[in-house]
């Protein structure tokens, strides 16, 4: 099957939106621009056969994964995700049936969140497999949540359960959108950011960003995932739960922090509005350098999380 051949297989399985003029099969897509009041939000990610996925992996949950990446990036931001074009590298020797199941699954994502696909690039790959998705957002003009707005004092929390991805939860993942957008509709959400690399790095990155000096975590306030307990229980070379949760990435939750006053009234909001989804206070910022955990043997300086090109 050549290029063309499966550009037109594809096409087909493209969902689109109110906002598509011209969808995939030209030069660019055409799109309206955002309403007043509206700006826009940008974002690249990508999965490589190998990195982010295996030749195993079903077709569906590679397409939902590439895709849902990108869109918990604009939830981390409190928007709107709108469209995507998606560039796909393949080897020699491809399977179009896996090609297509993997839009397949790229497609029912995307319609959920009401995402129009609109076209790409299929390139050939001397290597392995890769996806990249471009997404675009919208977020109210002034509203989109940053990563360099944190403040010494400030109260942290995580939504949901974090380590052991691996297990299933890499490909599964929810991106939370609609809690995004109810956090910072209810509360001044200081610094926000999605949890793609493990909480320990990329909390850190909020320091770095807000020029906060430090924080400290509560170990025994980690929401564990269940997962990442049996691995560290049944495996002799699993890391210990805790540092599971803080260093083994592909959570896709969100950390943000807020005003050390609004935590309980946060806490008992998200409970009558997201009863089955978890969000912890697991410590606070601080202005002692460096970030730290505290566990019953006292306090232990944190390393990042994890890095592409150690």
């Amino acid at each position: 099957m050549n290029e063309f051949e499966l550009i037109d297989r594809l096409k087909p399985l493209l969902p689109r939106n109110d906002s598509v003029v011209v969808g995939a099969g030209d030069d660019c897509a055409v799109l309206t621009a955002p309403a007043a009041g509206q700006q826009l939000l940008f974002k690249t990610d990508a999965v490589v056969e190998g990195v982010h996925f295996t030749a195993e992996t079903p077709g569906e949950k590679v397409g939902r994964k590439a895709l849902a990446r990108a869109v918990s990036d604009i939830a981390a931001m409190a928007g709107t995700p709108t469209s995507a074009v998606i560039t796909l590298g393949l080897p020699s020797g491809f399977s179009p049936d896996r090609v297509e199941s993997i839009y397949r699954g790229m497609a029912e994502f995307a319609s959920r969140h009401g995402i129009a696909l609109v076209g790409g690039e299929t390139t050939r790959s001397p290597g392995a497999m890769f996806l990249n998705v471009a997404l675009l957002g919208t977020v109210p003009t002034g509203r989109a949540v940053l990563r360099s707005g944190a403040k010494v004092g400030d109260a942290v929390f995580v939504t949901g359960e974090l380590g052991g991805s691996i297990e299933g939860h890499h490909l599964d993942f929810e991106p939370r959108l609609t809690e995004a957008r109810w956090l910072t509709k209810h509360f001044d959400i200081h610094a926000m950011m999605d949890l793609s690399d493990g909480l320990a790095g990329d909390l850190q990155h909020i320091l770095q960003a807000s020029r906060v000096p430090g924080g400290e975590i509560l170990a025994p306030t980690l929401p564990i995932r269940q997962a990442a307990r049996l691995r560290a229980r049944f495996s002799d070379t699993a890391k210990p739960a805790v540092v599971a949760a803080l260093t083994d990435g592909e959570d896709f939750e969100l950390v943000l922090t807020i005003a050390p006053a609004d935590a309980v009234r946060l806490l008992d909001g998200w409970k009558a509005r997201f009863p089955e989804t978890r969000i912890t206070c697991i410590g606070r910022l601080n202005d002692r350098p460096g970030l730290f955990l505290r566990d019953e043997r006292g306090l232990k300086l944190l390393g990042h999380g994890f890095q592409h090109f150690e």
